[in-house]
């Protein structure tokens, strides 16, 4: 792993779990992990909802676009994170893959959401705990 690694979360829409997660990671890791997000079938805007969560943590995703999932961001990340893309993302060697499980946001209330923030932010936690031992 470089000193400073980079991290590519991949969802569908790029709209809602892999904002949020981006989000977290920038914020809580801040300059020492780069951070990537993107889309197999990205939406035209973020999740309001998921704004609104995010919001809660005092973290702004708003200005944020969803991004279609290239090969080039592949190659260039050191862990790939996808959140129910499928078969989706291109696989290289080297790198270190993580599927996370974790329910879509979209079409939800901020009640249901909330929760799926939660799990994001402690996956996230774990993720910098793993990449960043000696913080």
């Amino acid at each position: 792993m470089p000193d400073k690694p980079t991290v590519l979360f991949v969802c569908v829409h790029n709209a809602g779990r892999s904002q949020m997660a981006a989000g977290y990671l920038r914020a809580l890791a801040g300059d020492d992990i780069e951070v990537l997000s993107a889309g197999s079938a990205p939406k035209d805007q973020i999740n309001p909802v998921a704004v609104a969560a995010m919001s809660e943590e005092g973290i702004d995703i708003a200005g944020n676009t969803p991004k279609v999932l290239t090969v080039d961001a592949v190659k260039q990340s050191d862990v790939v994170i996808t959140m129910g893309c499928g078969d989706a993302c291109p696989i290289f060697p080297g790198k270190r893959y993580e599927d996370w499980v974790l329910d879509d946001p979209a079409g939800q209330g901020i009640e249901a959401v909330r929760p799926i923030r939660d799990e994001i932010r402690r996956r996230v936690e774990v993720l910098i705990a793993e990449l960043l031992p000696e913080r």
